[in-house]
């Protein structure tokens, strides 16, 4: 039955006042045992389900939800999230959320904790954040706890109490995926990982995909692969890697952990080196570009885009339907060639 009972429909079943129906109903007030246990039997046979959208609506509350974002004119590979967040508070501008966002440089410290403190000013409700910092976001997570904000991340992950909820890829396994790639690819050879201006913001994030690679090829029994690990730091990534591709004749297959993986295509491509396999990340123009030519051969796509998404639709649902926030959201590992990258790429 469809039945839309009321509060008076639930104090008659239950032969109690509408007054001790919505004490129960809402936790408040004393209410003797015995007409508690009245009230709910009856919402047990009648299935009840509060209206907390209409509750929420009533009680004319106003959430300020606050999005800490690396600046994606700085770096592109963050441009998806803001559609992320645009599509989130559009699915929800009929509630009373008030959703802002704020840009960090995500090569500087001072600017991510300076934009840190302008957020804790504003004492919000919720903060979806990436911990590119591993210290500094320990220290600023702890600062939104003591004031009961709760706090979402994304992208990165970090281990802290304070932090309500992770959205993003299992590092470990995508780089086992890329290492099944190059597998599959090659069968044997020289093979190198290579991580592009690795820093104490993203060493973990790469270390774990290197883990998740080399592990991949431990289990294997009878491998013929020589693997070694390259770190490359701008501005001279292509002129450090022309040099390694020099003294490497024998190279025959490239992981690159970052989203850079263009810049290792452009000098191979330029070189006109051929029977190089490339596995990379992220679906940013110029990585597009080198895949649609075949310098790249597959794409990780971590999908930046759902990731915010998911984040916010998390704490409006927390707040809006008191649905509880997982502690982990592991989205899909998508593996992009050139035959469906149009698929992806809006």
């Amino acid at each position: 039955m469809d039945k839309k009972y009321t509060i008076k429909d639930i104090a008659q079943l239950a032969g109690v006042s509408k007054g001790t129906v919505d004490r129960v109903l809402h936790k408040r007030g004393k209410v003797s045992v015995d007409a508690l246990n009245k009230i709910n039997e009856v919402l047990n046979v009648i299935n009840y389900e509060p209206n907390l959208v209409a509750r929420n609506l009533k009680n004319n509350k106003v959430y300020h939800i606050c999005i800490l974002l690396p600046d994606p004119e700085i770096d592109p590979y963050w441009q998806p999230c803001i559609k992320g967040i645009e599509d989130a508070v559009k699915e929800f501008r009929a509630y009373n959320f008030s959703i802002k966002t704020f840009f960090f440089n995500p090569e500087s410290k001072k600017s991510f904790l300076e934009i840190n403190e302008i957020v804790l000013e504003m004492s919000p409700d919720a903060v979806l954040l990436p911990p590119l910092f591993h210290k500094e976001t320990l220290e600023v997570v702890k600062k939104y706890d003591e004031l009961n904000i709760i706090v979402n991340t994304f992208n990165n992950q970090v281990q802290s109490d304070s932090i309500k909820s992770f959205v993003g890829q299992d590092l470990f396994h995508s780089g086992r995926v890329a290492a099944k790639l190059l597998d599959l690819l090659l069968k044997k050879g020289q093979i190198t990982i290579i991580h592009i201006d690795e820093s104490i913001k993203n060493a973990i994030h790469m270390q774990e995909k290197e883990r998740g690679f080399r592990n991949y090829f431990n289990e294997k029994e009878n491998q013929d692969y020589d693997i070694s690990t390259l770190k490359l730091k701008s501005p001279n990534v292509e002129i450090n890697f022309t040099n390694f591709l020099n003294e490497n004749q024998d190279l025959s297959g490239i992981f690159v952990s970052t989203s850079k993986a263009y810049q290792i295509a452009k000098v191979i491509s330029e070189t006109k080196t051929k029977n190089i396999a490339i596995i990379g990340y992220d679906l940013i123009a110029n990585n597009v570009n080198y895949l649609n030519q075949g310098v790249i051969d597959f794409l990780i796509h971590q999908n930046q885009k759902r990731q915010t998404y998911l984040g916010v639709i998390s704490i409006i649902e927390f707040f809006l339907f008191d649905k509880q926030i997982p502690n982990t959201i592991l989205l899909p590992i998508d593996i992009v060639n050139s035959e469906n990258a149009m698929s992806y790429v809006e």
